[in-house]
Formats: C-alpha cells, sequence, structure tokens
C-alpha cells in the first residue's frame, strides 16, 4: 500500500460507528468498505485482538464505511446506507453478516437487487447516513486516504497485510505512549 501521501494527523474522529468506551486510550481508526474483500480479510484477521481491547476498555473503534466511486466497490456504497449510525453494536453484527455473505449479495447484478437483498434479508431500512456517508467521504479526502482497507492507530498506517501479533503490538505500543 502505498501511504507516501496519506497524512494521519488529518484523520478525524468525528464520522464513523464508533465501537468501544469514548475515553479509550487508544483509537484505532478504519477506512473500510463492505464489498472489498481486503476489508473483510482485515476484518476477520483483527476480530478477535480489537474485541479484546474493546471490551478491556483500552481500545475505541471508529469504522467509516468509505463510499468509493470504484465501480466494484459500489454495492458495498449500497450496503453503507442502510446501517444505523444510531446503533453501532447492532451495525457491528449486520457488518458480520455481510462480510461472511460478501460473495452472495456481491455477485448480484443491480444495484437495486443489492438493496432488496439487504431489506428482505436483514430487514433494514434505507438509512438518513448523509451526512455521516459525506463526512467519510470529506476527511479521506484531507487525509488523502484512497485505498481500502486503510486503518491507523495514532501516526501508524496499514492495511489488511498485517498479523494478529503485529496489531498486537502496534496496540501496547499505542498504550504505552498514553502512559508516558
Amino acid at each position: 500500500m502505498d501511504i507516501s501521501n496519506i497524512i494521519a494527523s488529518e484523520v478525524g474522529t468525528t464520522y464513523g460507528f464508533k465501537i468501544g468506551n469514548p475515553d479509550a486510550p487508544v483509537k484505532v481508526i478504519e477506512f473500510i468498505n463492505l464489498r472489498c474483500p481486503f476489508c473483510k480479510k482485515w476484518y476477520e484477521d483483527s476480530k478477535d485482538v480489537l474485541a479484546y481491547y474493546v471490551a478491556a476498555g483500552k481500545v475505541q473503534r471508529i469504522i467509516k464505511h468509505f463510499d468509493k466511486e470504484k465501480p466494484s466497490l459500489a454495492k458495498g456504497n449500497v450496503v453503507h446506507h442502510y446501517l444505523d449510525y444510531s446503533n453501532p453494536e447492532k451495525a457491528l453484527e449486520e457488518m458480520d453478516y455481510f462480510y461472511d455473505k460478501q460473495d452472495e449479495w456481491g455477485d448480484l447484478e443491480e444495484l437495486k437487487e443489492v438493496a432488496a437483498y439487504v431489506e428482505e434479508k436483514r430487514g433494514l431500512t434505507h438509512q438518513p447516513n448523509t451526512e455521516e456517508i459525506n463526512g467519510i467521504i470529506e476527511e479521506a479526502g484531507r487525509a488523502n486516504v484512497v485505498l481500502v482497507p486503510s486503518v491507523f492507530i495514532g501516526e501508524a498506517i496499514f492495511d489488511e497485510h498485517i498479523t494478529s501479533d503485529e496489531l498486537t503490538d502496534l496496540i501496547e505500543t499505542a498504550l504505552n505512549e498514553t502512559t508516558k
């Protein structure tokens, strides 16, 4: 991943699903798209580590569903508009489902079929997420984030090519820095 143009200090915490203690010393900020197979890999590989630190009150996840113009990710954009920003824990459950069934809904031909799938299979309704989604797009632009997944812990920037041990080390390092 080319991170040479990304400006970590410009990545905000205003928009996105916030999972965990808002006073947690470490923020893990994730720009993802639900149709992206690399985002799925990140999500699945990091899930247990992040759940542990979130439960311990040491990490807050800020998940930014990034609507990308790339045609292969357009179906993920549709799903993003059905997630309820007022209920981040429920949205996390929905993310589990949509990543698990990514090939099923992702192979549908038309965007309207994806919307119908979301409504029929999950009982979700289109949400008024325009402010959140536009805020995430604006934050990504300001920070020069163009690829998904792009994940931030402080000044560390990475993608799905991180092991659980490396992720744990990054979090522990960030926690140690907050106690100095």
